[in-house]
C-alpha cells in the first residue's frame, strides 16, 4: 500500500479480489467461463473503486466512488448467489461471508461520509 496508515476496506477488498481470482480460475477449470468472467470483473472492481476513492478530489467524489464499489459488490453478490444455488458450481460460502462484511463496511463508510459531508455543508 502507498502509506503506513492501515485502511481496513482497502485491505479487505484487495484480499477479496485475490480470493476471487482463485475462484474464477476454478470456475474456468470447470468450464464455467461466462460466470467466471462476470464474477472476476465485478468482484475485482470493488477494490479498484475503493482504491480510486482514496485519491478522490472531494468528499462528493469519494462518496460517488464508494457507491460504485457498493454497486459492484451487489452485482458480485448476485453472481456468487447463482453459484451457491447451482449444484454444478463449487461452494462459495466463504466468499459470500467476506463479501457481506465488505458490503456492511462500504455501507457504513458511505452513510457516515454523507452525514459528515452534510454537516460540513450546513456549518
Amino acid at each position: 500500500m502507498r502509506n503506513d496508515k492501515k485502511n481496513i476496506i482497502v485491505e479487505k477488498t484487495f484480499e477479496f479480489s485475490l480470493l476471487l481470482v482463485d475462484f474464477a480460475e476454478l470456475l474456468e477449470e470447470k468450464r464455467k467461463y461466462v460466470i467466471a468472467r462476470q464474477i472476476l470483473k465485478s468482484g475485482t472492481s470493488i477494490g479498484a473503486n475503493v482504491r480510486e476513492a482514496q485519491n478522490a478530489e472531494s468528499k462528493a467524489d469519494f462518496i460517488h466512488k464508494m457507491k460504485i464499489a457498493a454497486k459492484e459488490a451487489d452485482e458480485t453478490e448476485y453472481w456468487l448467489s447463482l453459484c451457491q444455488a447451482s449444484k454444478h458450481y463449487p461452494d462459495c460460502e466463504e466468499l459470500q461471508k467476506k463479501l457481506d462484511e465488505i458490503i456492511r463496511i462500504l455501507s457504513k463508510i458511505i452513510s457516515s461520509t454523507k452525514r459528515s459531508f452534510s454537516n460540513f455543508q450546513i456549518n
